[in-house]
């Protein structure tokens, strides 16, 4: 079926649905399209104000993407019972009625694009509002090669936890501001990539970045990495951000994050050269006797803290700390994948 004729459709189930004596307040009036995901066919509905719905058919447990709460659009879950049947959608519904030619064009789309993604509409949902919120981005400048060498590091343990995960990128925490990479709350991680060639002395930001969570713990991965050309050995920042795009449940959610620390797509161009080797990888437990000056250090020490700003560095190219087994390693991550379920 071809755009035209979708929007056609749309369009006559929406004002038969309208057409319909309403409901109770909490009720949809519904109609089945002819687009099939793998939970079952879209829906459109008109609720008991009359807005517009469409719904996407998805599993009792799948989480759908939260932030679009109005006050156009409002994307939630919700499930639709009658005497045969029960169903969980992703429901996205426009509550503004002047602008209900502007939602049909959108769910046209996403009507499109689930059809060419059968097995994941919700994604091809995803997908489309993600195009649309493009149209109102602006322009940022690119990444310089600090800010690139540490995004690598973070995108390299991104994909070992996407790996075991397909939701894991909601444990990514540092792009939206919080004092550690990775969290669950129980347990953290703070990525150090640098590319000098001697010792391993990264730069702590702040007194509350070595400070584990309450009651939880906190390791800090160390990653030496050597910059080379496009032909050459290593990864690609590109080709790190197209793998978890493949990998990831959520490809908007995981853009989002991505934009954040100042990474799109569209400047993808921008970063074909940046490729790294890693020369050495460490991790340690951020505990009793690892370097670090923090809030607790100083309370401890009778210090009154009414400083702010604060940056340093540590060494750790000695035998202490000493780093962690590998066997420790993978149960860090699996704690990380564990705690975010």
């Amino acid at each position: 079926m071809n755009k035209d004729a979708l929007r056609r459709l749309v369009e006559e189930r929406w004002t038969a649905l309208e057409a319909e004596r309403t409901t109770g307040e909490r009720r949809l009036r519904v109609s089945q399209l002819p687009v099939d995901g793998d939970q079952g066919p879209l829906v459109v509905g008109v609720d008991h104000g009359g807005h517009r719905h469409l719904l996407v058919p998805v599993t009792s447990h799948r989480k759908i993407r939260p932030g679009l709460d109005g006050p156009v659009l409002l994307l939630r879950k919700r499930a639709l019972e009658d005497e045969d049947s029960y169903q969980t959608y992703a429901d996205l519904a426009c509550l503004r009625d002047d602008l209900s030619d502007l939602f049909t064009e959108l769910c046209v789309d996403v009507l499109e694009a689930a059809t060419g993604l059968p097995e994941n509409p919700l994604k091809a949902l995803y997908r489309v509002l993600d195009r649309w919120k493009a149209l109102f981005q602006t322009q940022e400048a690119p990444l310089g090669p600090e800010q690139l060498a540490g995004l690598f590091g973070e995108l390299i343990l991104l994909n070992r936890l996407l790996e075991r995960d397909s939701s894991a990128h909601r444990v990514w925490r540092g792009p939206e501001g919080h004092r550690h990479d990775f969290s669950t709350g129980g347990t953290a991680v703070e990525v150090k990539a640098s590319t000098a060639s001697e010792g391993r002395r990264p730069q702590i930001h702040g007194l509350d970045q070595l400070e584990a969570p309450d009651g939880g713990e906190l390791f800090l991965l160390w990653l030496r990495l050597q910059r080379t050309t496009v032909s050459g050995s290593g990864a690609g920042v590109v080709e790190l951000v197209n793998r978890m795009l493949r990998l990831c449940d959520d490809e908007g959610a995981l853009l989002e994050l991505l934009a954040q620390v100042g990474y799109r797509p569209a400047d993808a161009d921008r970063y074909h050269d940046a490729r790294f080797v890693i020369g050495e990888e460490q991790w340690y437990c951020v505990g009793p006797g690892f370097p670090g000056l923090t809030n607790a250090a100083l309370v401890a020490a009778g210090v009154p803290i009414s400083i702010m700003d604060v940056e340093y560095t540590i060494d750790l190219s000695g035998e202490t700390p000493e780093p962690m087994a590998p066997g420790e390693v993978s149960r860090v991550m699996n704690g990380l994948i564990q705690e975010s379920a």
